[in-house]
């Protein structure tokens, strides 16, 4: 009786032995990750902002560290600089950071956007939206001379669906979520989900008030994106597309050991 006591107390022992260093090792993981968002975010804010100048924030975790060298920029060599934001996480992260508050209203023209993606795939094709954000970060883009993208170095993709495992963000009108559904199942195939909200019941609504098809599409498939992009967007309640093509100007993918990988989109140059 002794013995199996004292052997199931150390069947405890590993077993939470295990545990720990389960955990640690997904704290190591996503401190390495931070890292790279940060070393990334980094050089790109210190490579394409400038002063006197009016640039779009976008939205996302790599997007914080952005942020922050930006402020810090601000103080230490007195920047110029106007902030129009994508989201409301961007226009908190702004007003948070003390840096100046700007609209496309009085700021139509930016110098340059830089915001985070999903996967980037060989031919600088984005998929964003994973944050819900894919309309306003898309016009705000489409208003920049430059879209920079920065990145972790799990973002980078020889093709898209390589990595990202949860689909191309759609967003919808509420009321036209079923027919669209159905209109991309007979076209493209694939899985659609609609997005569920985390912290209150029903589906995820977006800024502008509307729904979110993830599409799950077949990644064994050779796509012309620029192409499935148009014909999506032609669909009757199809606001917009997490598919950004030749829109990014330069990518900045910071690395697991330290370094930062970029790619350049040669369209764009």
């Amino acid at each position: 009786m002794k013995l199996s006591l004292f052997g199931g107390h150390l069947s405890n022992i590993f077993k939470n032995s295990k545990h720990i260093y389960h955990k640690n090792s997904i704290s190591a993981n996503a401190m390495a990750l931070n890292e790279a968002k940060r070393i990334a975010a980094n050089q790109a804010v210190d490579e394409w902002v400038k002063p006197d100048t009016a640039i779009g924030i976008g939205s996302g975790s790599t997007v914080v560290f952005a942020v922050e060298r930006l402020a810090q920029r601000v103080r230490e060599e007195k920047l110029n600089i106007t902030c129009v934001p994508t989201s409301f996480q961007a226009r908190q992260l702004i007003v948070e950071h003390n840096l100046k508050l700007g609209d496309l209203d009085r700021n139509p023209k930016l110098d340059v956007a830089i915001d985070g993606a999903d996967e980037v795939d060989k031919d600088m094709v984005l998929i964003k939206g994973g944050g819900g954000c894919l309309l306003q970060e898309k016009i705000v883009a489409s208003c920049a001379k430059n879209l920079i993208v920065i990145a972790d170095y799990t973002k980078n993709s020889q093709r898209l669906g390589e990595q990202y495992k949860k689909g191309i963000p759609i967003e919808v009108v509420p009321m036209a979520y079923v027919p669209i559904q159905e209109h991309i199942l007979d076209v493209f195939g694939g899985k659609l989900q609609l997005r569920m909200a985390v912290s209150k019941a029903g589906p995820c609504v977006t800024d502008n008030g509307n729904f979110i098809l993830d599409w799950q599409f077949d990644s064994d498939c050779a796509f012309n994106w620029c192409d499935v992009n148009t014909k999506l967007l032609l669909i009757p309640g199809v606001v917009e597309t997490g598919l950004f093509v030749d829109m990014a100007t330069k990518a900045y993918f910071g690395m697991a050991d330290g370094s930062v990988k970029t790619q350049e989109n040669d369209q764009c140059s």
